[in-house]
């Protein structure tokens, strides 16, 4: 298969020459490992001898038991390998939270053998990583999340050359229209992108929710009420762009609120799940106020919430997409929601240089908005945005700027 290009890879590669041990952490499925084959064939190949550069995927027990060795029998196997130690050495390894003790592995790797061997390493959730990581890394390593595609990396993918910010032709803004009606329906899972068949495409991301998500999450959790787990799954999904009310959903699955807490913070240090938090200028009241959920992809909450990829695209989904297209281009410590006391609710702030209120409807009717009013006159915002897939030109406040999601800091 192909090896595609992606956003972070640009990111990952100006660190390649320097010390620090290079961690890529994310789902399962999303593309680390063809992230680390594009590095080595594209980035790396061209520049150094291929027998410098070693790839070892932790899948296979036989390097596990090799590296649970120790830092010196994996140099000796290097040495085996016909590595030139008089250059830089690339060591990728993939799945490393299958060590014991990764932490001490990697930072011994690197105190010993610093501008020798360059470490990159893979870890498929930043909770199993958390958990076997006992020894400080602090200066040893440069983090890199990978999530599934965004919306401009599925076109590429689909191998539709469009430039997004200057699509304004109408031929063009129907095709993304259906492009990412296509997307936010069925997620952005690199494998599921790629797969041209619609029947193929459910089987595919039912195996990921199967294999991945249920089993290898309740699995090295230690989670014992599998059924009440799925059901939370189930749930949440339902429940997508909703605010996260514990006591409610403890009283709907009989399960006390800690057990709750505990799975929560499961799913979303997993990639499954993400809360984002009411905006306040009073932080402290902004720590106790209910978060919003969303799933990490959209695919899996249409199937999670349906059994099957839903044939129309509801409005919780969209704004799942949105939220989901936002978190792959914005820190998340810049995104929120805002919700008054009474009920009063701008679906998502994006707090940067200025604020941006963002309203998402799937079909916008060009009637005022009159939560996004009531935030621009408490913040004295000018600029308000509305989300949408059908733009209405005779829109009564001009103010509301309307854009499609792919127009969204473009």
């Amino acid at each position: 298969m192909e090896l595609k290009n992606r956003k972070i890879i640009a990111k990952i590669a100006k660190y390649l020459n320097d010390d620090e041990i290079i961690v890529l952490h994310g789902a399962r499925q999303v593309g680390k490992t063809s992230i680390i084959n594009y590095l080595i064939s594209k980035i790396l190949g061209d520049k150094n001898d291929n027998k410098n550069l070693i790839y070892f995927d932790l899948e296979d027990f036989n390097l596990v038991e090799l590296l649970n060795s120790g830092v010196e029998k994996t140099v000796e196997h290097l040495k085996g390998l016909d590595c030139d130690f008089n250059k830089k050495i690339y060591l990728f390894i993939d799945e490393i939270q299958y060590l014991e003790n990764p932490s001490s592995f990697l930072k011994l790797f690197h105190d010993r053998y610093k501008g020798k061997i360059k470490l990159i390493a893979t870890g498929s959730s930043s909770f199993e990583i958390k958990k076997k990581f006992k020894n400080s890394l602090a200066g040893r390593t440069v983090n890199f999340e990978i999530f599934n595609l965004d919306f401009e990396e599925f076109l590429w993918f689909k191998e539709e050359e469009i430039n997004l910010s200057e699509a304004k032709s109408d031929i063009l803004q129907k095709k993304l229209k259906n492009l990412y009606n296509e997307f936010a329906l069925m997620g952005g899972y690199p494998a599921i992108v790629l797969e041209k068949s619609r029947e193929k495409k459910e089987f595919k991301l039912k195996q990921i929710i199967n294999t991945y998500i249920k089993k290898d999450i309740r699995d090295f959790a230690d989670i014992r009420n599998i059924n009440k787990f799925n059901d939370l799954l189930r749930l949440l999904a339902d429940q997508s762009g909703s605010l996260l009310n514990i006591l409610e959903l403890s009283n709907s699955l009989n399960l006390a609120q800690q057990t709750i807490e505990d799975y929560l913070f499961i799913l979303e240090n997993t990639y499954i799940i993400r809360r984002i938090y009411p905006f306040h200028k009073n932080v402290r009241s902004e720590l106790t106020k209910m978060p919003k959920v969303f799933l990490e992809d959209t695919g899996i909450a249409n199937i999670l919430a349906n059994k099957t990829f839903a044939k129309t695209l509801s409005g919780s989904l969209f704004e799942n997409s949105v939220f989901a297209n936002l978190r792959r281009n914005t820190e998340m410590e810049n995104i929120y929601f805002w919700r008054t006391n009474k009920g009063q609710e701008v679906d998502f702030i994006i707090e940067n240089k200025k604020l941006m209120p963002i309203e998402v409807k799937l079909r916008y009717s060009g009637k005022t908005m009159k939560n996004l009013l009531n935030f621009s006159q408490k913040y004295n915002i000018q600029d308000l945005f509305c989300v949408t897939l059908n733009k209405k030109k005779d829109a009564k406040y001009k103010n509301i700027k309307q854009l499609y999601p792919w127009e969204v800091l473009v």
